[in-house]
């Protein structure tokens, strides 16, 4: 976590200010209600969420991270959530979200595959995941972002596995240009989702 929390404490905001791309182009799919943005970092995707009327939490394991989430949503004159924790053991309980969202979140496989499971529980029936990471493709785009290790950038074919209890709603695997901060920029290979939990459960 150490750095992790160096990075959030630089004065620039690592990922930038501005939500990302895919949650602004896909907001209109979310489930009315609340949010729990997930490995959110310094809090740029759960601020403009918390201006787009939803009651947001923020959660990531850095409190330096999750402190420049409280000073931007104060800024931007929204009202934020925050809890920092791990997600190896954070309990995200059941029933509980009408939205997670997790953007570019990156685990190792075996605590992903877990998470997940976590998240399909945690969603409210007719809640809405949505997600985008770099693929396992990245490692070969001249885009910068993601990490370096294989196991920790999912496809869309483990993501189905991953997430099967919910419909999807969309998933695909795209090349598109990033321009997040000072550490996601250039032509990235990234897969994206919106997921939906029925109903009937």
């Amino acid at each position: 976590m150490q750095s992790w929390d160096e990075r959030f404490g630089q004065a620039d905001l690592a990922y930038g200010d501005r939500p990302n791309d895919f949650l602004v182009e896909q907001v209109g799919a979310l489930t009315p209600g609340n949010c729990l943005c997930i490995a959110e970092g310094q809090g740029r995707n759960a601020v403009w969420l918390a201006a787009q009327g939803f009651a947001v939490t923020a959660m990531d394991q850095s409190p330096v991270g999750m402190e420049r989430a409280r000073e931007l949503a104060t800024r931007r004159g929204v009202t934020l959530t925050t809890q920092t924790g791990d997600l190896s053991t954070w309990d995200m309980g059941e029933a509980r979200w009408d939205n997670i969202v997790s953007i570019f979140g990156h685990l190792p496989a075996a605590l992903r595959r877990d998470v997940h499971a976590r998240i399909v529980k945690a969603l409210t029936p007719g809640g809405t995941f949505l997600l985008e990471a770099y693929t396992p493709e990245q490692l070969e785009m001249p885009g910068k972002g993601g990490p370096g290790e294989k196991d920790m950038l999912p496809d869309l074919a483990a993501l189905r596995e991953e997430l099967a209890g919910l419909d999807f709603v969309l998933a695909r695997e795209i090349h598109r240009e990033v321009d997040e901060g000072l550490y996601h920029h250039g032509l990235s290979a990234v897969v994206q989702i919106v997921a939906r939990k029925p109903t009937g459960e």
